[in-house]
């Protein structure tokens, strides 16, 4: 049994025939490919089978591996823009009780992407300006509900930092 793309013609020990059956009663098929593009994977993915294309490069594989977590989760998050104002449902522990505690204030900064995606929010709290940084995929953050829909031109909103009162205001957009 050789494998068409060994450049070195060795053929296949029974090691990897029986990781091979182990994998098929396990539920989970495992394929491991050298050097095939990712298009003759897909049947295979489609089915809701894991695939393993052989030699990945460490960011596809850390690609693959978020994208995994991320559709795991159960939770559904909505489109989050800068200058959106949002509402985030906090858990808290308090002893042996959990709680849901809102947090709502404008999104002034995204970061990241995937499963590190994270979001600013300023709030403004007995007079003092309050910012949190939000990390979208963590336990801690309970939901997240888009209030109001923001109209700014930046991709950072740290100009509202040195903004008091009114001047802190976002115009509205109606169009997302």
């Amino acid at each position: 049994m050789t494998d068409a793309n060994n450049t070195d013609n060795t053929p296949a020990t029974d090691e990897t025939a029986a990781q091979a059956t182990a994998a098929e009663t396990s539920g989970t098929e495992t394929v491991a490919v050298a050097d095939k593009p990712a298009a003759k994977a897909a049947p295979a993915k489609a089915a809701g089978k894991t695939v393993t294309v052989g030699k990945l490069s460490a960011q596809d594989l850390i690609r693959a591996f978020e994208a995994e977590q991320i559709a795991k989760q159960a939770k559904d998050l909505p489109e989050i823009y800068v200058g959106d104002t949002v509402r985030v449902g906090v858990r808290i522990t308090e002893g042996n009780k959990e709680r849901i505690q809102p947090y709502e204030g404008v999104v002034i900064a995204k970061r990241h992407g995937g499963l590190n995606e994270t979001i600013t929010v300023r709030r403004i709290f007995q007079g003092v300006g309050v910012e949190r940084v939000f990390l979208l995929h963590s336990p801690q953050v309970a939901s997240v509900k888009v209030e109001r829909r923001g109209k700014v031109r930046r991709a950072k909103l740290f100009y509202l930092r040195d903004r008091v009162g009114k001047a802190t205001r976002v115009k509205q957009r109606f169009d997302r």
